[in-house]
């Protein structure tokens, strides 16, 4: 049931949304959660990267790092206990942690146990409150005080609490159920914090905050999807989220009286239920993507009435979000990929990179693609060139497990890690990019 809020309280605005520094990386997917950072790739017209700062090993997991001022927090899972850390981003060295029980997968957990384990999903910080969010695979949801080296602000268990099942099987393809429990960031927004919970009351779950009081569940009661995570999106005006469901695309309105409406709906499911990527956000234009059956590429526009397809092409991104920039579409995933936004017509693709992917676009109009079991590469956009895949640098990080994790930049910093925990620091050139 929707229970009313105040609508004062849930202002949607870039400070809702934004961190107070531009050059940290506090939420999935960075400071505008699109994977588009204000800082410069580092590239010098001759060389990249400037040397390793630090490692640290935080064990098993895909979440990635979240950087606020000279702090990095970090989430992973060993011996029976979800772990958070927080690290000095210059020297890497432990600050405080906390940790709970966990398992190492969810209650439900079927299939894939192979390809991941352990923590999951990233972090949301808040800079209001300097709480930091984390949502476990076995749906343990925790505030922590980031001020009071992490001292517990609330905690709850959304599978206790809500009920959710085993996700069944929905694709015309059998035997391809999966369930990887809860994978997805929580999001705040305003007095909010916004979780896909996939319970008998609703896809989405809206909490107050500073203390986990529920303030309203969605009218969609769809299962959870894998993904990264609900997205902000404004439609005619209104607060909405956008959420990738077992079941398809969702958007639901958050402000006052009309949070938890839904305002529309596009189905979208695929053979072990996977969508991974998350639903990417331009505007009123949603661009969603699996691989698997649809092994497509598709975008929407939505509106208080409904969602409707722009273009669907026959180009897929099975893990990597895509980042949407100056009328382009670009992803990491079996190769770097480049497509017209307006068209969907692809431009331009290359390069070495595996299922495994994530891409950051730099204020230099460059990507910094981290792909297969750890390595690194430097791509120029269209802007400098315009017809074919142009790869400026590369560099092997890691070369053991699956780079599941998202490459974070923050600070002259990028921040890579594996699916084992292994972390590294490195420096970006401290020169001004080529023209």
């Amino acid at each position: 049931m929707n229970r009313t809020i105040c609508f004062s309280s849930l202002l949607f605005c870039l400070s809702a949304v934004l961190p107070c520094e531009s050059a940290d990386w506090p939420h999935w997917r960075g400071p505008g959660r699109n994977d588009i950072s204000s800082e410069s790739s580092g590239w010098n017209g001759e060389s990249w990267l400037n040397g390793q700062l630090w490692e640290v090993a935080v064990g098993e997991g895909s979440s990635s790092a979240v950087v606020v001022g000279d702090h990095v927090f970090l989430t992973g899972w060993s011996k029976n206990r979800d772990t958070v850390f927080c690290l000095d981003s210059d020297t890497g060295t432990e600050l405080w942690q906390q940790s709970y029980r966990s398992p190492r997968y969810g209650r439900f957990a079927i299939g894939d146990q192979k390809l991941y384990s352990g923590a999951c999903s990233t972090p949301d910080y808040d800079s209001q409150t300097g709480l930091l969010f984390t949502l476990g695979v076995d749906g343990d949801l925790n505030a922590w005080d980031t001020r009071q080296k992490g001292r517990s602000a609330w905690s709850l268990n959304i599978y206790d609490r809500y009920k959710a099942e085993r996700r069944p099987e929905v694709a015309v393809r059998k035997r391809t159920q999966r369930d990887y429990g809860y994978m997805s960031s929580p999001l705040v927004m305003g007095e909010q914090l916004i979780v896909e919970v996939g319970g008998k009351t609703g896809n989405v779950v809206a909490f107050d905050k500073r203390s986990g009081r529920e303030l309203w569940t969605s009218e969609n009661r769809d299962e959870a999807g894998h993904t990264g995570g609900p997205v902000p999106i404004s439609v005619q005006g209104v607060p909405c989220v956008a959420v990738l469901t077992l079941r398809g695309l969702v958007v639901t309105r958050v402000d006052g009286a009309g949070a938890g409406r839904t305002v529309a709906v596009y189905p979208w499911t695929t053979d072990y239920g996977n969508n991974i990527a998350t639903a990417a956000v331009f505007g009123d234009s949603v661009i969603i993507t699996s691989a698997y059956n649809h092994f497509a590429m598709c975008r929407l526009n939505v509106t208080l009435k409904g969602a409707t397809k722009v273009w669907q092409n026959e180009l897929a991104s099975g893990v990597c979000t895509p980042v949407i920039h100056d009328g382009r579409v670009y992803w990491a995933w079996r190769g770097v990929h480049c497509v017209d936004f307006e068209t969907g017509r692809e431009i331009w693709s290359g390069g070495k990179v595996g299922s495994q992917g994530s891409c950051i676009l730099t204020s230099d109009d460059r990507l910094i693609v981290y792909a297969k079991k750890g390595s690194l590469s430097l791509v120029e956009t269209v802007k400098r060139s315009p017809q074919q895949y142009t790869e400026l640098a590369a560099r092997t990080v890691f070369s053991k497990t699956d780079a599941w994790p998202h490459v974070v930049l923050a600070n002259g910093r990028l921040i890579c890690r594996d699916r084992d925990g292994d972390v590294r620091c490195l420096a970006v050139t401290n020169q001004p990019a080529a023209k």
